[in-house]
């Protein structure tokens, strides 16, 4: 066995790749669906939310103001928590309905559409603690930290800037109360969780690139699965070396039953044979009744040589015969005035006469 037959070199087949997803094993970002559902969230809430605050406000206006002091003391709670309940479901509906849609859109940009129970198989190894323990202390697990501390430095400098950026407004808005202090905090929180929510998208991109590259690395294969996949796939080779026999003999047996009724050879000279039949009486234009390429063509010979049929060389026509008539066709018409010469060249040498549709056919 060489020495690389054990080193994993290989980009994994497409089957070794369809295996593992149907084992649930796919390359997939949980940070990409965290960061598109905050950024969604957030531009929901940016278009939907002055709806739900001003609804909110209605309700609460409608049901809380007082006019009449003796009206306070029957004041319907159940009531008023319905019709809040009914607002706040009317509002936050297309926020939800946003929020579900990208967590869907999310998971099948990744992944496609995929099914499989495989991920919910119990697994012994995996209740083994000493197994647990092993993936712990490992390098994977070694450079999955790494990453996540990267992330939480990359995402503490972003919010440090966005803060930065916004202290002026923090510190007016101080001096602000009720409904203004409200606007002021709620603009200032939303720009610098926007911002969050840019950065979170870009480092979740870069990290379902790296589970891709990190999955297709995880599934490569040795040259000695490479090859023992294709082998599986093809078959045994005694099978197929079978099979080409068996097909081999077939077409042999096919061409010395059509080869003696053939008028004509055309030959390439050895690489291509075509044997040619023509009846002007039951045929309404020359026929391929056989054709072959190498051992074929050789076999086609030896037939026409032990049945007298003229073998008569044509390079351009036996390529063109070969590559555009199968067998048991007719031959397209614009081969008509070559194959009629060849026919009245070989007539010439039996002895045999043209008839009139022949000679027609020669004259055109």
């Amino acid at each position: 066995m060489p020495d690389d037959a054990g080193e994993k070199t290989e980009a994994p087949t497409p089957r070794r790749l369809q295996e593992a997803r149907n084992k649930g094993q796919i390359a997939r970002s949980t940070d990409l669906n965290s960061a598109l559902l905050l950024l969604g969230g957030l531009l929901a809430l940016r278009v939907f939310g002055p709806q739900m605050i001003g609804s909110l406000h209605e309700v609460m206006k409608r049901n809380l103001s007082v006019t009449d002091p003796s009206a306070g003391l029957s004041l319907d709670v159940g009531k008023l928590v319905m019709d809040v309940g009914m607002m706040v479901l009317g509002a936050a509906g297309p926020i939800l309905t946003v929020l579900i849609v990208l967590a869907i859109a999310s998971n099948l940009l990744q992944t496609g559409f995929l099914f499989t129970t495989e991920p919910l198989t119990p697994k012994l190894d995996k209740l083994n603690p000493i197994n647990g323990v092993t993936r712990m202390f490992s390098s994977r697990t070694a450079m999955q930290l790494v990453m996540n501390l990267v992330k939480l430095a990359i995402v503490t400098a972003v919010a440090s800037v966005a803060v930065n950026n916004r202290l002026e407004d923090i510190m007016n808005a101080m001096a602000l109360s009720g409904w203004p202090l409200v606007i002021q905090l709620t603009s200032v929180l939303y720009d610098i969780g926007l911002q969050l929510a840019l950065a979170l998208l870009i480092i979740a991109l870069l990290d379902f690139a790296w589970q891709k590259w990190k999955h297709i690395r995880d599934l490569r294969m040795t040259k000695q699965e490479v090859r023992e996949e294709l082998r599986s796939m093809e078959g045994d080779p005694r099978l197929r070396m079978q099979r080409r026999k068996m097909q081999m003999a077939q077409a042999v047996q096919r061409i010395q039953k059509a080869v003696p009724t053939a008028d004509v050879i055309v030959t390439n000279p050895t690489e291509l044979a075509i044997a040619i039949k023509y009846n002007a009486e039951s045929m309404a234009a020359p026929k391929v009744v056989a054709k072959g390429a190498d051992h074929l063509a050789k076999k086609i010979r030896e037939i026409a040589i032990l049945h007298g049929i003229p073998i008569i060389e044509r390079k351009p026509l036996a390529q063109a015969l070969y590559k555009t008539v199968e067998v048991n066709q007719e031959v397209p018409e614009r081969f008509y005035q070559a194959i009629a010469e060849i026919l009245a060249y070989v007539y010439r040498l039996s002895g045999k006469k043209l008839n009139k549709r022949q000679r027609r056919t020669r004259a055109a």
